[in-house]
């Protein structure tokens, strides 16, 4: 089975960072597209960044370039997010998802999902 366990979320005041963790098991990281999303309450779940791992290809939506990298540890099975510079609009639920085709961040193209991982961040 595959599973994904996305860790790393916490309490963090603006313009602070934090990494985020996504384990992979029951799948080769290298044949798959890793996709990080968040929901904040209320809103719709969107999508983050997501990696085409073999490839190296990166895709950021607009809100994050200059503030996240996602990066892979072929030999943790991870991959990871790292938020700098955070900012009040950041906060939600982070999650992460693997697909096996494109690079993507549309969440209906994801078969499989973690847990989510909340991420607060204050003024």
């Amino acid at each position: 089975d595959v599973q994904l366990q996305a860790s790393g979320g916490g309490l963090v005041q603006a313009g602070g960072s934090l990494r985020l963790s996504c384990a992979a098991s029951g799948l080769a990281l290298d044949e798959y597209v890793i996709g990080w999303f968040r929901q904040a309450p209320g809103q719709q779940r969107e999508g983050v960044s997501c990696m085409h791992i073999s490839g190296g290809r990166t895709y950021y939506v607009d809100s994050v370039k200059g503030r996240f990298t996602i990066s892979s540890d072929y030999a943790k099975n991870t991959v990871d997010l790292q938020m700098n510079s955070l900012k009040p609009v950041d906060t939600a639920v982070y999650y992460c998802a693997a697909e096996s085709a494109w690079l993507t961040t549309n969440s209906h193209d994801y078969p499989y999902w973690g847990q989510g991982t909340l991420v607060t961040v204050s003024s």
